[in-house]
């Protein structure tokens, strides 16, 4: 055979996508797939249909990570929450072209989405040492006391990622999470889940510690009532889930009183995100400590 016949020959090495879970990239204990098309039908690739033993197995991950990652200072978590970004940057044209096959979009429009998502990743790198200063402090009371306010995360945050907005709008809401010490399981995109899942190998081989962020593909209908309801989830963003599914969740997620981040409808992901998901899961740790008196030589003891 020629040397131009065996290249004519030459099959596609299509890829295989996978969950990621605990640093690590497990198929669906169930073995299910299911079609993944581009905005004109056409077929791009099985994802994993994730079942509720790979969503406990996912909050088993985040929930061993929490400790080490909350217990992390600011500062190093915004170094490694930059180099993701960085990361993100040297596979740009990967995520350029997922995004725009998902999402229906030209080329430049991709772009510009894969850009806002990279920069937004840097924005609340520079945020995670500065966040205390917004939400903690010195309080006035009554009496010889100093009373300190400062935040501390939530725990494990389930995020239900935006259906349509399957790159920019997934980091919007999963970077907050993370940037200020909570661990996170997210339901990425059912419809569009292939930058979420190649989110996660740009996560493994990050700096970012296995299990801080761990990403299922399927259907939130199916995960979402079991994490909302899983007792060692401590918190839900219901930034992707309908109308129905969010009060179904938001019942469920009553009953070992999560934090409960509602769906805007509205939501707008390519506008100046704010703070609001940064302190949506934050709890604040009060400390009262008696100021003491002066000593003879003018000092505080």
């Amino acid at each position: 055979m020629s040397d131009s016949s065996a290249s004519s020959a030459r099959l596609s090495v299509f890829k295989t996508y996978k969950l990621y879970v605990g640093g690590k990239f497990p198929r669906s204990e169930s073995g299910r797939v299911y079609e993944v098309t581009d905005s004109k039908g056409k077929w791009l690739a099985n994802a994993p249909l994730s079942s509720r033993k790979d969503a406990r197995d996912a909050v088993v991950a985040a929930r061993k990570a929490f400790g080490g990652w909350s217990g992390a200072t600011a500062y190093n978590r915004g170094q490694i929450l930059y180099r993701v970004a960085e990361m993100l940057e040297g596979r740009r044209e990967q995520f350029v072209r997922e995004v725009g096959e998902a999402e229906g979009l030209s080329k430049s429009k991709a772009a510009a989405v894969v850009d806002a998502a990279i920069d937004r990743w840097v924005w609340y790198a520079g945020w995670t040492d500065k966040i205390a200063q917004l939400v903690g402090g010195a309080n006035p009371v009554a009496g010889p006391f100093f009373n300190l306010s400062t935040p501390e995360p939530t725990g494990v945050v389930t995020v239900v990622a935006p259906q349509d907005s399957s790159f920019l709008g997934l980091v919007s809401v999963l970077a907050p999470v993370i940037a200020t010490g909570n661990t996170a399981v997210v339901i990425a995109s059912e419809k569009y889940p292939l930058p979420a899942l190649s989110l996660g190998e740009v996560l493994a081989t990050s700096d970012l510690p296995g299990g801080v962020v761990n990403i299922l593909s399927g259907k939130a209908a199916e995960m979402g009532p079991h994490l909302a309801s899983h007792q060692d989830v401590n918190a839900i963003d219901l930034a992707g889930a309908d109308e129905a599914l969010a009060k179904e969740l938001e019942i469920a997620a009553a009953d070992n009183l999560k934090r409960v981040l509602r769906r805007q409808s509205a939501d707008d992901w390519s506008a100046d995100p704010g703070t609001k998901r940064m302190t949506a899961f934050l709890e604040t740790k009060t400390v009262w400590h008696p100021t003491g008196s002066l000593g003879a030589s003018g000092s505080a003891y």
